[in-house]
């Protein structure tokens, strides 16, 4: 049994269809994470789930049951908001206790609940204090206390850790997902921010007005992107995706950017699928991640192709450089060695390591697999 499906979902709002047509299941015990764009439907998709937004079609299944007429408070979910929504009067047990109150859960009940959560967020020495007294990620790990208590079938979190600075969001992403593993519970997880994605989830569902565009474990996604939104979208930088011309290679197949013109740069592919031979002599689109692309000094125990780029910009970030360069015509990023500096302007040999490069149909705009 899964614990969630999603089944021909649609929603508007007036004359804008928000939601068309989502079909996801999400298994027991999974950590799904909904990725994409601000606008693109993943908080609409999680408030229909929760029960606060009504489908316009389709239908939303909890664990065996069809939820779409059933009130949220029935649904036997757990939501974890952006807000944190504490109650500033109340001290944090009350804040956890107070829905449990509300239910008529017995005191003991109540105080055992409590023990378990704090012990488990470390939120033990906190129990007396108010919202106002406490940092922002000890009112997250409130929060979710307050959901915890409830043992659902299905926790939903809003985009929880976007109201917390840079270093704090790293340390709460890492005790979330500590904190799915010793609960093995289901989690469906809405967030702009890639590193959460891909750190934390079992699968995503990269999503782009109002549909998914692919679900799979975070390597697929990263690795083999379903079409050119995804591979455009995920990775920072993302996926360069160069027009390009397939042609016969003497093992194989190449990518050739800008054939005909004499800076023409061919890139042997060693690792394609046999749908791509049937793109030979016909026009492409190569992805191949920055990664991939690098300066000459590094050293390699696998085939590189080398070749010449002008580079437009250099961002040094510290760990790495991200360059910026043209090759014949076409825009692509590179990352080098930190210490290495390429002046804009000057043509500068790259590496290309072609093995996970990827094809896409320029006219569909999906992987050619």
């Amino acid at each position: 049994m899964a614990a969630l499906g999603i089944r021909g979902l649609h929603k508007r709002f007036g004359s804008t269809e928000v939601l068309k047509g989502i079909d996801l299941t999400v298994e027991n015990g999974e950590f799904a994470v909904l990725l994409g764009p601000s606008g693109c439907g993943k908080s609409t998709l999680l408030n229909v789930i929760a029960g606060l937004e009504q489908p316009d079609g389709g239908t939303v299944e909890i664990g065996d049951r069809v939820v779409n007429a059933i009130p949220p408070k029935d649904r036997d979910i757990a939501m974890v908001f952006q807000s944190y929504a504490l109650y500033p009067a109340m001290t944090v047990r009350r804040n956890i206790t107070f829905g449990m109150e509300c239910r008529g859960v017995p005191k003991p009940q109540q105080d055992e609940a409590v023990a378990r959560v704090a012990t488990l967020l470390q939120i033990d020495g906190l129990l007396e204090r108010k919202p106002s007294q406490l940092s922002g990620g000890q009112r997250q790990r409130v929060a979710m206390g307050r959901a915890l208590v409830r043992d659902p079938l299905l926790f939903l979190f809003d985009e929880p850790l976007s109201n917390l600075d840079a270093r704090l969001r790293v340390d709460m992403r890492g005790e979330i997902k500590q904190l799915h593993a010793r609960i093995a519970s289901t989690i469906v997880y809405v967030t702009h921010d890639q590193i959460e994605a891909m750190t934390m989830a079992s699968r995503i569902a990269v999503m782009d007005r109002g549909e998914i565009q692919q679900f799979a474990a975070p390597e697929v996604v990263y690795g083999k992107p379903a079409n050119l939104f995804v591979a455009r979208f995920l990775g920072t930088p993302p996926m360069n995706t160069i027009a390009a011309r397939l042609a016969h290679d003497s093992e194989g197949l190449a990518a050739v950017i800008g054939a005909g013109r004499p800076d023409e740069v061919r890139l042997p592919l060693p690792a394609q699928p046999a749908a791509a031979r049937d793109w030979i002599d016909r026009d492409v689109f190569l992805g191949i991640r920055p990664e991939c692309i690098s300066d000459v000094g590094r050293r390699t125990d696998f085939p590189t192709a080398r070749f010449d780029a002008e580079v437009v910009m250099s961002e040094p970030t510290g760990a790495e450089t991200v360059v910026l360069a043209r090759a014949a015509g076409e825009r692509l990023r590179a990352r080098v060695a930190p210490d290495v500096r390429l002046p804009s302007g000057q043509r500068a040999p790259f590496l290309a390591d072609t093995r996970t490069a990827c094809l896409f149909d320029p006219k569909t705009e999906r992987l050619i697999a």
